[in-house]
């Protein structure tokens, strides 16, 4: 049975996303790295994102790529532990070069979140959510 599950995404320059993502506050297991991809681990349960430089990426999928600045091909969706952590990360990422195309509000009256989309342009979702006003 499957042990684990990573996602990998294309990256213009190795150096600047991880550069980028180290300013949001990501880590790295920088024994993987390589001059063209990095290890890129994410929350508590160190989930992994591989980042790998555009042609290394696309000799492995074998397809073109999408071009993010005007579609998109997945929404990477990652939880808060407070709305202040949401505002937090929402400054982090403009601050690190990113763009906040949805700004920190609250959503459906229990969720507060924001999105940002990284260097190269894939989306990211920052959820805080309340369960205990679900309705």
């Amino acid at each position: 049975m499957t042990k684990q599950i990573w996602l990998n995404l294309p990256v213009k320059e190795v150096a600047k996303s991880k550069a980028f993502f180290s300013k949001i506050g990501f880590s790295f297991n920088e024994e993987h790295d390589t001059p063209s991809s990095t290890c890129m681990v994410v929350g508590d349960g160190k989930f992994v994102i591989m980042l790998f430089e555009e042609s290394l990426f696309a000799s492995f999928s074998q397809n073109k790529l999408t071009d993010t600045k005007t579609s998109s091909e997945i929404l990477i969706s990652i939880d808060a532990e407070s709305k202040e952590e949401v505002d937090d990360l929402a400054k982090k990422a403009e601050e690190a070069g990113g763009n906040v195309f949805a700004p920190p509000a609250d959503s459906q009256g229990w969720m507060y979140g924001c999105g940002f989309a990284d260097l190269d342009g894939h989306r990211w979702n920052v959820l805080y959510m309340d369960f205990s006003k679900l309705s």
